[in-house]
């Protein structure tokens, strides 16, 4: 850990929650005793045959296809004892997605076994869906929106407002049809006019005391937005959404090895097993890849013409003023689709907000160069 941030430990020590040099406050973000809780959900794994060319580059032999998580988030404001999901994964009825994705399932270039969706997940845990006051898209995609058919009236609905609402059929492309919207509120968040930026990324004070932001992370979609969760009055969750969706899009990076250096058992893997017919770094030699040179991510956001991307370069700078909270040890990164992290990840009914004390990112942000995790995709098989 870096002398600043010792320094920054020792002074919430000994001045109270909230230290003089709270290193959150270097990126933008006002002090506060306000937080929220946050649950994680894993709705399903879907695997995209022959599709991993659609998210990052390169793509090595053998490794066309990919497995990925559906995150969605169960999130409470303490103070008002709201109750909120931010992303609710897929409906499981994938027949019943608009024709455009339909058709990615019967055709196969997607599948997915049988599994609960969000709205099950919760009632099996307790959770009434009339207690969820609002639902916050990320995006308008269809692994993001779920079913609000099955949530009540009560239930809003709040997206940036450039997310294209627009539904089938008046839009053969869409994702969204009649069902997702009918009955609910429908609120916007206008970034244009957001009077805070926290780490470049323009940012909406929700509940305006400083527990729960909206950032803009335009890239993958147009109107995609993430969120910034303090769990503590000095620790923080961000919800990556689809701002990437591979760990390697993100690291290593700047000084992030400096706070979160690659363990010694992970770093000899990676030696072995990334390949360096494909990456390198300064101090790589043929065979032997040097991890803790490597000064950019592994992989770069795809840039195919039928990349899930819509600008790969608007995604590459929301990355990296993501990349900025990542390396900051009060801020951990939990993104949609992360399958790295599936089998140590708390999820539901435990609560993530304690994972700096629990010493949950340390141990898990350097998983994906781990050959035996199946997140893994750096040499050719």
């Amino acid at each position: 850990m870096s002398f600043s941030c010792i320094l920054r430990r020792l002074l919430t020590l000994t001045l109270g929650a909230v230290p003089i040099l709270a290193g959150f406050q270097d990126f933008g973000i006002p002090a506060s005793d306000s937080t929220v809780d946050v649950k994680a959900f894993n709705v399903a794994n879907f695997t995209l045959n022959n599709l991993t060319h659609v998210f990052v580059h390169p793509v090595l032999p053998g490794r066309e296809t990919i497995t990925l998580p559906m995150h969605a988030f169960l999130v409470e404001h303490q103070s008002s004892q709201k109750t909120f999901m931010f992303d609710l994964g897929m409906r499981n009825d994938p027949q019943n997605l608009t024709p455009a994705f339909a058709e990615f399932f019967s055709s196969g270039a997607i599948t997915v076994g049988n599994f609960k969706d969000i709205t099950e997940l919760l009632q099996d845990g307790g959770i009434s869906l009339d207690s969820i006051d609002m639902v916050f898209w990320s995006h308008g995609h269809f692994d993001h929106i779920g079913d609000m058919s099955k949530f009540p009236n009560s239930t809003q609905i709040v997206v940036s407002s450039k997310t294209n609402l627009t539904i089938f059929p008046v839009s053969s492309a869409s994702d969204l049809q009649a069902s997702d919207l009918d009955g609910h509120e429908v609120s916007t968040l206008d970034f244009d006019n957001a009077n805070l930026t926290i780490s470049g990324m323009p940012a909406i004070d929700y509940f305006g005391d400083g527990s729960f932001y909206l950032l803009d992370t335009p890239g993958h979609l147009t109107g995609h937005m993430t969120a910034l969760a303090r769990v503590t009055p000095t620790s923080f969750i961000l919800l990556g959404a689809d701002a990437l969706h591979h760990a390697g899009e993100l690291r290593p990076h700047g000084n992030f090895e400096t706070n979160f250096p690659c363990p010694g058992d992970l770093l000899d893997a990676a030696r072995d097993a990334i390949s360096t017919d494909f990456f390198w770094s300064s101090n790589s030699t043929p065979g032997a890849f040097d991890l803790p040179s490597r000064a950019q991510p592994l992989f770069a956001v795809s840039d195919t013409t039928d990349s899930f991307y819509v600008d790969p370069v608007e995604a590459t700078v929301s990355i990296d003023k993501i990349a900025a909270l990542d390396a900051d040890a009060d801020f951990f990164v939990l993104f949609s689709h992360d399958l790295s992290i599936t089998a140590i990840l708390p999820y539901f009914p435990a609560s993530l907000s304690g994972w700096q004390v629990e010493g949950l990112k340390p141990s898990s942000v350097w998983l994906f160069v781990d050959p035996a995790n199946p997140a893994f995709l750096f040499s050719p098989v």
